[in-house]
């Protein structure tokens, strides 16, 4: 059976590897590739409704895909955890509705925010340094945001991290208190380090996308989850094995 795709923010880099995908698979069919200020009707009566445009548009895409009972992959940053807990009730009050939020396509990626959540419950100072290219309008990062909020997560009734001096700016912004510093520019696409400083002791954790093709792998199993999807899940984490093989 095939499985038609509309892509919202299509002429974007990732709305381009997207667009490429759903054209070269023979399970899906691509029915409207869209940029983020087209006309939403023409999404209408397609299976999964692809949301690949800006943080300033994404919330309106995915809002009316919902509300006309269309399922989403929304591969757009912004999505902070108090967003998705009201997208969340929208979409329970429907019930025949699903939604997938990936901050990030790369399974590299994946991997090495889970290994961060392990090692969060094992050092009390931690911090994120992220870097994008320059064209990234937005900071920090879905992923940084992510991981940040796994690690906090995971450390339960451990509490805060040791953050001194977040009063000044250079510390850059807490997310589940844990400073995430931001740096945007020319030559680079992807890079994140998760820095944890302990006794005598530092451990960094480093992921660095240097192709989008990184993302392929990542955006097939997201498509391919939200045929069936219900509900509102977070992270491409949620749809793959991760766990240790028998």
């Amino acid at each position: 059976m095939t499985t038609s795709v509309a892509v919202v923010g299509a002429t974007g880099k990732l709305g381009q590897l997207v667009t490429r995908i759903v054209r070269e698979e023979d399970d899906f069919e691509l029915v409207a590739a869209l940029d983020s200020k087209a006309d939403l009707s023409r999404v209408l009566g397609v299976d999964i409704v692809v949301d690949v445009t800006l943080p300033a548009a994404s919330q309106g895409i995915v809002d009316y895909a919902v509300e006309n009972g269309i399922n989403v992959v929304v591969g757009t940053s912004g999505w902070t955890s108090q967003r998705i807990a009201s997208l969340e009730n929208r979409v329970a009050a429907r019930g025949d509705v699903g939604v997938i939020i990936i901050p990030n396509f790369s399974l590299g990626s994946v991997l090495a925010t889970t290994l961060s959540t392990i090692a969060a419950r094992l050092f009390e100072s931690i911090e994120i340094v992220e870097t994008h290219s320059s064209s990234k309008v937005d900071s920090p990062s879905g992923t940084a945001v992510r991981t940040a909020e796994l690690m906090g997560a995971a450390r339960g009734a451990l509490g805060p991290v040791a953050a001194p001096h977040t009063d000044q700016r250079a510390r850059g912004q807490q997310v589940s208190s844990i400073p995430v510093h931001s740096l945007r520019l020319q030559g680079v696409l992807a890079r994140q380090d998760v820095i944890f400083g302990g006794t005598g002791e530092t451990l960094t954790i480093s992921h660095e996308t240097i192709s989008s093709s990184s993302y392929e792998a990542g955006i097939l199993v997201a498509l391919r989850a939200a045929r069936e999807a219900r509900g509102v899940t977070v992270g491409l984490d949620k749809l793959i094995e991760l766990g240790p093989t028998a």
